[in-house]
């Protein structure tokens, strides 16, 4: 196997390992979908240790350096759907103005 086929394996493990810890510390997983995470777990935990501890060459910069980057392109707020009751109400807001300065013109 190549390098960077091994870096991505590795990677993918470690991915995945996330994942499971995500969904058996999950308060709302079945009991049944905790065992199955744990038992997955314990296969991947395993293969890790024996892939061994990854190179530490630049490929490794480059990865952590590329998804620093994705992630700096992603926006910190999410955007405001548009529909929603908010502008409902800032349209009904805007008409009652409206009419408001309306009738003490008159």
């Amino acid at each position: 196997m190549s390098g960077n086929g091994f870096m991505a394996s590795i990677e993918a493990l470690r991915r995945k390992l996330r994942a499971l810890t995500s969904v058996a510390e999950n308060p709302g997983a079945t009991p049944a979908e905790k065992a199955n995470a744990a038992a997955l777990k314990k296969v991947l935990k395993r293969r890790l240790e024996d892939a061994g501890a990854p190179a530490g060459d630049w490929s490794d910069s480059a990865f952590r350096l590329g998804r620093w980057a994705r992630d700096m392109r992603k926006p910190t707020a999410p955007v405001s759907p548009k529909g929603d009751w908010t502008d409902n109400a800032h349209r009904l807001g805007r008409a009652f103005r409206r009419g408001y300065t309306k009738w003490r013109a008159d």
